[in-house]
């Protein structure tokens, strides 16, 4: 199961900084999870500080 990001996302880029597979990358809105890569560590969703971030 692979997390998804919200439309919460301020773009801050913690997410993206803290995944060990490099598997979220900044979209046009907001920053996106490759669910194929996300081996649901849950390690982005520790540190997002806005709770933008679910498992799916």
């Amino acid at each position: 199961m692979a997390h998804k990001i919200t439309d919460a996302c301020i773009k801050c880029g913690a997410c993206a900084n803290t995944c060990p597979t490099g598997c979220i990358k900044e979209g046009d809105a907001k920053y996106e999870v490759d669910a194929a890569e996300c081996i649901d560590c849950g390690s982005c969703e520790a540190d997002c500080p806005t709770g933008a971030i679910t498992a799916e």
